[in-house]
């Protein structure tokens, strides 16, 4: 028979060994980290692949990204209530006096907003600077009207109402699309303006909630027309006008010629840039952010924070060709990163 110390060093040795053991996992544990966000869902397809590819570099590292659109995004970096927001039209100056801890605007893409339409027959619609104001102030509300007709010759247009789509939510995209018609018509810039939710008074007007659900209202309804992020036309298989430009070109959205439209565009050193009316390219273009605070509670997440950045503007970019969005020149990126590795803190 063991003795009763000899059962105790056995017992102890026992006990070590499944600490030596189960000590990488239990630090695996200590070191995983989620960062929440929420806001655009302009960037969505965007940011679901940053969260996905991110892990090759930081395993311990858990990105979770809810596309609630731009307005909640902001509101929900005012409240305090997530680790990062996210928005397509930049806070404005009394956005940002409102949140204690600070905030730093980090762009990590550009892109396109299509105007997606869904008439069977009609390929290649054209829409000039004066016909695509017109219909989402309401001055325009068949499809056969002569202005209309007037931008696309031979073309058979059907005689039915428009029925225009819009944002239910508060909307960076709308930022954007609504920024871009105030720029090229007083008369919708007098009525609608610019906003992230503009009110629309519009005769047939539908609403979707988020970019996905414009995309899929415009696909199951004839005879409508929205607006949408660029990469949403492409996988729901709609169709995008072309759009006239200052020079009077009638242009399609791709990524080149988005990247062509935000070519000439100055950063200033709080990263915040509006996009009205391009000198080339597609006209309907646009920035968007991630919002960052400039201190964090836990030093952890401070950190995370900065390698997330760092990782978006470097590694990162390399998918935003892939998804049709426009990168951040590196200048730019390199002065971000400095940014926010120098301003980001931990209380």
């Amino acid at each position: 028979m063991f003795s009763r110390a000899v059962l105790n060093r056995v017992a102890t040795t026992s006990v070590l060994t499944v600490v030596v053991a189960w000590g990488p996992f239990f630090a695996a544990i200590a070191q995983a980290l989620t960062l929440n966000g929420a806001g655009a869902t302009f960037p969505a397809p965007l940011y679901e692949r940053y969260a996905r590819e991110i892990k090759k570099d930081y395993p311990d590292l858990k990105i979770n990204y809810q596309a609630i659109g731009s307005g909640a995004g902001v509101n929900q970096v005012i409240a305090g209530t997530v680790d990062f927001g996210a928005s397509d039209a930049a806070m404005t100056d009394q956005e940002m006096a409102k949140v204690k801890r600070g905030v730093i605007l980090v762009p990590t893409a550009g892109g396109a907003v299509s105007v997606v339409y869904n008439l069977p027959g009609v390929n290649n619609l054209k829409l000039s600077r004066t016909t695509l104001p017109a219909i989402f102030s309401g001055q325009i509300t068949r499809w056969d009207d002569p202005k209309i007709k007037a931008d696309n010759p031979g073309v058979n247009l059907p005689s039915i109402p428009i029925k225009a789509v819009v944002r239910a939510d508060s909307s960076g995209t709308t930022f954007i699309f609504t920024n871009h018609l105030s720029a090229i018509s007083p008369y919708f810039k007098g009525r609608v303006g610019t906003s992230r939710s503009p009110r629309w008074e519009l005769p047939n007007v539908l609403k979707g909630r988020g970019n996905p659900g414009v995309a899929a209202l415009v696909a199951r309804t004839p005879g409508a027309i929205g607006y949408v992020e660029y990469e949403y036309a492409l996988r729901n298989k709609l169709k995008s006008a072309l759009i006239q430009n200052r020079r009077g070109e009638f242009v399609a959205p791709s990524l080149q010629t988005a990247n062509l439209a935000l070519a000439s565009v100055k950063f200033p050193s709080n990263y915040r840039v509006f996009v009205s009316d391009p000198d080339q390219g597609y006209p309907i273009v646009g920035l968007t952010w991630i919002i960052v605070y400039r201190n964090y509670k836990d030093p952890a997440k401070a950190q995370a924070i900065k390698n997330f950045v760092r990782w978006i503007l470097t590694k990162g970019q390399q998918f935003n060709d892939d998804l049709n969005y426009t990168t951040i020149p590196s200048n730019v990126a390199k002065d971000v990163i400095n940014t926010v590795n120098s301003s980001v803190k931990s209380l």
